[in-house]
């Protein structure tokens, strides 16, 4: 099976329950994921939200802060070195 195929059968329900399976490291029969099991759950909500979330709903976003002055967020500023 490929990662299309694969994502194709994915819903928002599995998704979140692959989700609670790598933080938790244990599938929902309490039974405990591999190492390969985490990393391929991983890869797939990563893979899923990519293709059908916003970035700011993705696991694992953070907002940048705008700086009050500029409007301008701090990787907009120059560096200053002291």
């Amino acid at each position: 099976m490929n990662l299309n195929a694969m994502l194709e059968m994915l819903d928002e329900n599995i998704v979140e329950r692959l989700k609670t399976a790598v933080e938790i490291g244990k599938w929902p029969n309490g039974i405990a994921l591999t190492t390969e099991q985490r990393q391929i759950c991983m890869q797939a909500v990563m893979a899923w939200e990519h293709t059908h979330l916003s970035a700011e709903q993705r696991t694992g976003y953070i907002e940048k802060p705008k700086s009050a002055t500029h409007g301008h967020t701090d990787d907009d500023l120059p560096i200053r070195f002291v």
